[in-house]
């Protein structure tokens, strides 16, 4: 497995995935995508009462996409192509059989906020800022996590950030229910504290829990809505108002 993402079996019991590309913001390229898929595989396999999933550093979280892979002069059918594998990861995330809980170490943009929607609950590092900004470069998010999104925020709340294409606050995000809680600098360092509620239970119960959760959210249908997703931002990837969005990116670096 790519060192870009790393699994690790912790003796208290969880499984911890780690995006391990700090010097590029921790952003997800094609190769992370393949190693994110297979760290995946791997916690599966194993008896773990949750998964966590953070990165390295404490500035980024994750910035989405590498623009490396995901560049302006892509076709429709080679973005959907580039996409798709990733959707497919938020898949693996949203229906993991225990508990994914996201530890935003930093601060989290477009495909990030993607990553971050599709685990099941969410604790921000104090200081740190979350935006879903993929409308601010003429497409719209492109692995599913925007619908994802629906099932976690209220809906009218949903549609205005993916439409408004904010930066937010992790204070403003608890209000709105997809930040569930915020660490201090203190309390991030002591994972005991950070994950007492999820430490004190079982693999059974957690399972169960899981289990529950998924059946209230229909999680089957979820795939398929998902997939259109992918498709309707891919079929923007040639607009002109994203082209010139990618231009302006690379110009300003």
């Amino acid at each position: 497995m790519s060192e870009l993402v790393t699994y690790r079996y912790d003796e208290q019991g969880y499984g911890e995935i780690t995006l391990n590309r700090p010097e590029k913001m921790n952003a997800i390229s094609n190769e992370m995508t393949q190693s994110f898929s297979e760290a995946l595989n791997k916690a599966k396999q194993q008896s773990i009462k949750f998964l966590i999933i953070t990165a390295s550093g404490d500035r980024m979280f994750c910035a989405g996409g590498d623009l490396t892979d995901l560049h302006g002069d892509l076709d429709t059918e080679e973005a959907f192509s580039v996409l798709y594998p990733m959707k497919e990861v938020l898949y693996k995330i949203a229906s993991f059989p225990v508990p994914v809980i996201c530890l935003l170490n930093g601060d989290a943009r477009g495909g990030g906020c993607e990553i971050a929607t599709a685990c099941d609950f969410r604790i921000a590092r104090s200081g740190t800022r979350f935006g879903f900004v993929q409308t601010k470069l003429g497409i719209t998010p492109g692995w599913g996590g925007g619908r994802l999104l629906y099932e976690k925020v209220a809906s009218v709340f949903a549609f205005q950030w993916l439409m408004e294409a904010k930066i937010y606050e992790a204070e403003y995000l608890r209000t709105k229910g997809w930040v569930h809680s915020i660490a201090s600098e203190d309390e991030w360092k002591d994972r005991g504290i950070l994950l007492k509620p999820y430490l004190a239970k079982s693999v059974e119960q957690m399972k169960v829990l899981k289990n529950q959760y998924l059946r209230q959210i229909s999680i089957l249908p979820l795939s398929a809505q998902m997939d259109e997703e992918v498709r309707n931002c891919a079929n923007l990837w040639e607009t002109a108002e994203h082209k010139e969005a990618v231009k302006q990116f690379f110009s300003r670096k």
